[in-house]
């Protein structure tokens, strides 16, 4: 067996960990709100309707930032009718999803999730359908303390507190067709410059992101960060990607390989944004919002779609209810690696979705909630991958992939805590057999492994269902060592590992 290595050097580094970076995604799409987040009359409901038993798995998650409330359905949004009593709330169609609205868990209701569950607010504003006059009435609503009429009705709905939402996404994917109000690069550039300008009028310390391309494979990807960039450079800190991820035409080899793919993503959007920085002779440094990012078999749900009744308009769905399994959760787990090697620009990331939606949260309606196997690589890595990036460049072995070329098979980073503990995360993409791992651990104050855990079954198909909630759980690997400073393990074949050194 041929053996993976990679020094790591305190003085070498990438950056430090944005804790925004494990954030999530919460929409009014399927079942991600009612019956996932929020179901009055299930067993374990609190006096605001919020399942108990989700709040508990959320917080084990470790989600760091909530995205709300969209997505898609953002562009059609209303804000004013997510507020104020329940049953004068009026239900609407949902253009996006092709669905219907009841608009029962709304502004008030996230805000009490946010707490329950200590995430930060990211909200959306819709650049879609409305624009400058709505965001700023929104921006009042929720952040104003009082004596104005926004804030004040704040009050009289019963949050006497202000929101104190600093962190807003400027619309979404409004490169993409299907957003209801798509438009072109110029056009969204001018009103996200205005709303951004009239928003930091009311707050200057306002934290903004801008949309970028909806995906790397749009006709008009780089274009349209450039062209949008250069109306609001000076205005908004971020920048926006969004990837999903799913095994064409079953070549499993290059889905492991996703993060090749993401990670040059961030690569050619840096590299866009610094171009229009120069060309503007800008001292300021754009930063990267990942806020949509997961494996979602997007073609079986385009499928699916094709066969809705048109002239249905169903409440809460069960749409893009997507069950992972072992070789998802390892793809995950490498697309947690790309972002975490990338901390220095990557500022705030929302795995999409967070209950129900291509989520690691699942939920039966009056029943139980259980953990996907993506649940546990994101849990892993927002607990352990706190401090600074250390560089991690790879000596592997290859494999041949059809869409890559030839990729490794270690795919790594680590992670140096303030204490001077280090977490190494380790994705061994071969297929056939394990792969040893040897890291020299040069001027690192580290002596003895406290942990291997690995995520890997010997069929990569195992997934966690209703029937059978813990097939599937990370577990101990024994043989990890640290020696003469050196550290050895082995990686079982197609496996998430986490390896803790103190």
């Amino acid at each position: 067996m041929t053996t993976a290595r990679f020094t790591l050097d305190p003085a070498f580094t990438v950056g430090d960990v944005d804790p925004r970076l494990f954030g999530s995604f919460v929409e009014h799409l399927g079942r991600c709100v009612y019956t996932g987040v929020f179901e009055p009359d299930h067993p374990t409901a609190d006096e605001r309707g919020l399942r108990q038993d989700v709040l508990d798995l959320v917080r084990e998650l470790g989600v760091t930032v909530v995205r709300y409330p969209g997505g898609n359905f953002v562009s059609g949004y209303r804000w004013e009718d997510s507020v104020g009593p329940v049953h004068e709330r009026p239900r609407r169609l949902d253009l996006a999803w092709h669905s219907i609205e009841t608009n029962r868990f709304g502004l008030s209701e996230y805000q009490d999730f946010l707490r329950k569950t200590g995430a930060e607010p990211m909200m959306a504003v819709n650049l879609g359908t409305r624009g400058v006059a709505e965001a700023l009435e929104l921006q009042e609503y929720a952040n104003h303390p009082g004596g104005t009429a926004l804030s004040d009705l704040r009050i009289a709905h019963g949050d006497k507190d202000p929101f104190g939402i600093r962190l807003w996404c400027l619309g979404n994917e409004m490169d993409g067709p299907w957003q209801t109000g798509h438009k072109t690069a110029r056009e969204y550039g001018r009103i996200a410059a205005e709303t951004a300008r009239a928003m930091r009028q009311f707050d200057g310390g306002t934290e903004l992101v801008v949309c970028g391309s909806s995906s790397r494979s749009m006709p008009t990807f780089a274009a349209w960060e450039a062209t949008v960039l250069e109306e609001t450079y000076e205005l908004i800190d971020h920048i926006s990607l969004h990837a999903y991820y799913w095994p064409e035409d079953g070549d499993v080899d290059s889905f492991l390989a996703s993060a090749v793919d993401m990670e040059s993503f961030i690569e050619e959007v840096v590299a866009t944004a610094d171009h229009v920085g120069a060309r503007l002779k800008s001292s300021k440094r754009i930063t990267l919002s990942f806020d949509e990012w997961n494996v979602w078999y997007l073609p079986e749900w385009v499928a699916r779609s094709k066969t809705f009744p048109q002239d249905e308009w169903p409440e809460a769905p069960r749409r893009l209810e997507d069950s992972y399994s072992v070789t998802d959760a390892v793809v995950l787990g490498s697309l947690l690696i790309a972002l975490l090697r990338h901390a220095d620009r990557v500022a705030v990331a929302c795995l999409a979705q967070l209950v129900n939606v291509i989520a690691p949260i699942m939920t039966e309606p009056g029943g139980p909630a259980w953990r996907q196997t993506t649940f546990f690589p994101f849990a892993q890595a927002a607990r352990y991958g706190r401090g600074q990036v250390l560089v991690v460049r790879v000596d592997t072995p290859t494999y041949t992939t059809r869409k890559y070329g030839e990729v490794g098979l270690l795919h790594a980073t680590a992670v140096r805590a303030e204490d001077g503990s280090v977490t190494v995360f380790a994705v061994n993409r071969g297929r056939s057999g394990p792969l040893p791992l040897e890291v020299d651990l040069r001027g690192l104050d580290v002596t003895r492994v406290v942990e291997h855990s690995a995520l890997a079954d010997a069929d990569p198909d195992a997934r966690n269902t209703l029937d059978d909630p813990e097939r599937v759980l990370p577990h101990a690997v024994e043989g990890a060592a640290v020696r003469d400073g050196r550290l050895t393990a082995v990686l079982e074949p197609l496996s998430w590992n986490v390896i803790r050194l103190a």
